[in-house]
């Protein structure tokens, strides 16, 4: 077990940390669940740096380090979608779910056909990534309501586009090899 494998299985075993910070009643458990999750955000960068740097990438980590990150995504907008009780929040938040499980089957499916590679993560990935972060960070962080949730509902509907985008993108990609074996 290298320490970028203990970074992403941390980021695990912070969800339910997570969830517990979420729900207690106290003024001082949201924003340190948004300190949380901005811990979790930030392990989900060094452990794929480190990996690389220190050369220490394994079937395992290549394995479980996405999955982390969706579900600690997916937990945190659920969260999101009972905090705010609004559609508008709830669509967007439903539309980065959608797309991490048809994206996370396709990956599989193309992994199955040894294609994985022509779904590998790009730049627009990336920045859709960071922007979610930003959103649910600061979902968390800040009353609903304010001009500055405002903004983080903002910042998750962009994220929601470019979720839409990098879907297509990943689609189009993989379009050859899915129609041949249909």
């Amino acid at each position: 077990m290298n320490i970028p494998n203990l970074l992403t299985l941390a980021r695990i075993g912070f969800i339910p940390l997570l969830v517990v910070l979420f729900y207690l009643p106290f003024s001082w458990s949201m924003p340190l669940a948004a300190g949380l999750f901005a811990l979790a955000s930030v392990t989900d960068w060094l452990d794929g740096y480190l990996a690389r740097r220190w050369n220490q990438a394994t079937p395992f980590g290549a394995f479980l380090d996405p999955v982390a990150d969706k579900l600690m995504v997916a937990v945190a907008l659920a969260l999101m979608i009972e905090r705010y009780e609004a559609a508008w929040l709830t669509l967007p938040a439903l539309v980065i779910i959608g797309r991490e499980i048809v994206i996370s089957a396709l990956r599989e499916w193309m992994a199955e056909m040894g294609k994985r590679g022509q779904v590998a993560v790009s730049w627009i990935g990336k920045v859709k990534t960071t922007l979610q972060m930003v959103a649910i960070f600061m979902l968390l962080a800040f009353t609903p309501g304010t001009p500055l949730a405002l903004l983080a509902v903002i910042t998750l509907y962009a994220s929601a586009v470019l979720t839409l985008w990098s879907m297509i993108l990943y689609l189009r990609a993989a379009w050859p090899h899915l129609s041949d074996s249909m």
